[in-house]
């Protein structure tokens, strides 16, 4: 048998109704082919919640100050954000990278300096970043997810803080879903009607600015942030390390969207772990054919809605290493 046909026979011969434990079964058959084996492990598992600031929020696209960015990341670094207590409920470490906010920082054991500059520039007018500094953002992605597999992790979610940076997921998404603006955009960290209308506004003109646009990696460096472009690097890295990918919510999975039109086979290796509230996160997902694990109206970012969904996969991990068959309990199976 190859070891798919194997996972599933130890799956459906737990003591259990045939697929009765639903999704989680689904997991557990995915975490057990990434690794190759018929009792997965779960070590050391790692939430990297990037930062950056982003050039567009001078059009007023957000609801918040571009500050918001370098305070939240205060905030992370304090242990008082969501991020800090879901992981720290759920054992996951986590360390937080700055990769382009405009702010100095002062160091933390927690914090990981990879800033590229100071926000990326305003793409209405021009790209945000040249390609250069995207080619820097993959190489700082690629030691990050070096620096975690040295201490044995295989499993690895991201999140993010950037204000503005839902205009960057937005553009991304239109491009590479092939979608008009309008079904791409939604309230960021909380516009108004009139927020949404002038931010679907702005966004028109920046497509029309740069036109047709066809390869991914162009994509993202006129469009992308810096914490955008080193969550994608870092996704493509952590794939050729055969690392489980937990996808959060709309910016990680634009980032993701990405990876995916570079490496398609990094699709085997994802995790999708929630819907979240942002409109076009739904279409997003079903462009990638995914099928989260939470809905949970979240639309938070920083990579809460791994944290959140961790515990269901260290339940399939449980599940198939733990969960007794027909033969080993004595019970009797329908056949």
């Amino acid at each position: 048998m190859s070891i798919e046909e194997e996972l599933i026979h130890k799956i459906n011969y737990k003591t259990k109704p045939l697929k009765s434990l639903g999704k989680i079964e689904e997991i557990a058959l995915k975490i057990g082919m990434v690794q190759g084996t018929l009792s997965p492990k779960l070590i050391e598992p790692t939430i990297l919640v990037y930062a950056a600031d982003h050039g567009i929020t001078d059009e007023g696209v957000s609801a918040y100050p571009k500050e918001v960015t370098f305070q939240m990341v205060m905030n992370f670094l304090s242990g008082g954000a969501a991020i800090n207590v879901f992981c720290k409920q759920n054992d996951i470490n986590i360390k937080v990278i700055d990769a382009g906010v405009s702010f100095d920082f002062p160091a933390s054991p927690m914090l990981i300096n990879s800033k590229i500059a100071k926000g990326t520039q305003n793409f209405l007018h021009s790209p945000a970043m040249s390609i250069e500094q995207l080619e820097q953002c993959f190489e700082y992605a690629e030691a990050h997810i070096n620096q975690i597999a040295e201490k044995g992790t295989n499993i690895v979610g991201f999140g993010e803080m950037g204000i503005g940076n839902t205009s960057s997921a937005s553009m991304i998404m239109s491009y590479l879903c092939n979608l008009r603006i309008e079904q791409c955009v939604g309230r960021g960290t909380g516009l108004n009607d009139e927020g949404v209308a002038t931010k679907i506004s702005i966004l028109k003109k920046a497509k029309d600015k740069h036109g047709e646009i066809n390869n991914p990696k162009e994509v993202l460096r006129i469009f992308g942030g810096f914490e955008i472009a080193q969550i994608c690097g870092a996704m493509l890295a952590a794939y050729k390390k055969n690392m489980l990918i937990m996808v959060d919510g709309f910016i990680a999975t634009s980032a993701f969207l990405v990876a995916s039109k570079i490496e398609p086979k990094i699709l085997n290796n994802a995790i999708f772990c929630h819907q979240s509230d942002e409109q076009g996160h739904k279409l997003m997902l079903e462009h990638l054919d995914a099928k989260p694990i939470l809905s949970l109206s979240l639309r938070l970012g920083e990579g809460t809605g791994a944290a959140l969904a961790y515990p269901i996969i260290k339940s399939a991990v449980s599940f198939i290493n733990e969960m007794a068959s027909f033969e080993s309990a004595g019970v009797s199976n329908k056949e």
